[in-house]
């Protein structure tokens, strides 16, 4: 009898959700439409979070702290609407003499760029190695977001998260005030500034040459802006991954994610879609990220944000 009123209660609770599920998703898709055009990753989104949120109480929770990873991919979909080399100067020759200035490498008398030196000794082995590190900078975090949910490390779960997205806001503030470009636009066009470059799979079309496959074209061809090299936020994720794999329960599987942090830095150069400076950068964004969120997590507002939030997930 218990049982049946629970399952009732339940029914009772979706369709009260009902109407604002909907509703969110509507609007998500209209305003999708007008920014960015209607895509079928817009569908996948909402069928994933619909889908979640009703099948049990459990992945209720779980999508319900997870949204804070779909707003960033939303607002990260969203700046194809708002192209940063419309507000700034996109930095092309400058960043490309300034990484052979301090990080370049001579070889047979010519000073290059660690990334052209890497396209002068590229081997299959590399390609490989590169093109599976690259591919972990999505499954890693999300994985590990997921195993902090499922273990009861409810509070890192958020925090985690919460670090993810502030990082990747402080990424974009430097995209405005700083658009650049990457090695591969400069080894493809020179310092000519194109708009609307299409992305490219640069290096990693070495990843798909060797498989017979178009996984890496795929991705790229669906990236926001290609002048927003600069901070590599691709190397800053890996580092808040390790930074939360020091606490709870995950501290063993930190030499792997040690492993996938310096393998993403190395590749993002070696396939010629970051500079050193970009690597670094990013990195430096990841650590004052972190830092700030650490500051900021302790203040009331967003303090109080926290603790609404582990009520409606635990």
């Amino acid at each position: 009898m218990t049982s049946d009123l629970s399952s009732e209660e339940k029914k009772t609770n979706y369709k009260k959700d009902l109407p604002l599920t909907l509703g969110i998703s509507a609007l998500y898709l209209v305003l999708s439409y007008f920014l960015v055009g209607f895509k079928t990753d817009q569908l996948i989104v909402i069928g994933i979070f619909n889908a979640l949120y009703y099948a049990s109480v459990t992945t209720k929770k779980f999508i319900i702290g997870f949204s804070i990873f779909i707003v960033y991919w939303i607002i990260y979909d969203y700046m194809k609407a708002f192209p940063n080399y419309n507000y700034n100067n996109v930095h092309i020759a400058d960043l490309y003499n300034f990484e052979k200035s301090v990080f370049g490498i001579e070889q047979n008398g010519k000073l290059l760029t660690p990334n052209e030196f890497w396209l002068l000794h590229t081997n299959a082995f590399l390609d490989v190695l590169t093109g599976f590190f690259y591919l972990m900078w999505v499954p890693v975090p999300l994985a590990f977001a997921a195993f902090l949910f499922f273990t009861k490390e409810r509070r890192n779960f958020l925090n985690f998260l919460l670090t993810f997205v502030w990082v990747n806001l402080l990424g974009f503030v430097v995209y405005y005030l700083y658009p650049a470009a990457p090695p591969w636009y400069v080894q493809q066009h020179g310092f000519e500034f194109i708009a609307g470059t299409p992305g490219n799979t640069a290096g990693l079309v070495r990843f798909d040459n060797f498989f017979g496959i178009e996984l890496f074209k795929s991705i790229y061809s669906k990236g926001s802006n290609v002048f927003a090299a600069m901070p590599s936020l691709h190397s800053a994720y890996p580092l808040i991954v390790v930074y939360y794999g020091t606490k709870g329960k995950f501290r063993k599987a930190n030499p792997f994610f040690i492993t996938v942090m310096v393998g993403i830095w190395f590749a993002a150069v070696y396939t010629s879609h970051h500079y050193l400076a970009d690597v670094l950068a990013g990195i430096i964004t990841s650590i004052i990220g972190i830092f700030t969120f650490n500051w900021l997590k302790e203040r009331k507002p967003l303090s109080s944000f926290i603790q609404s939030m582990l009520k409606l997930i635990s």
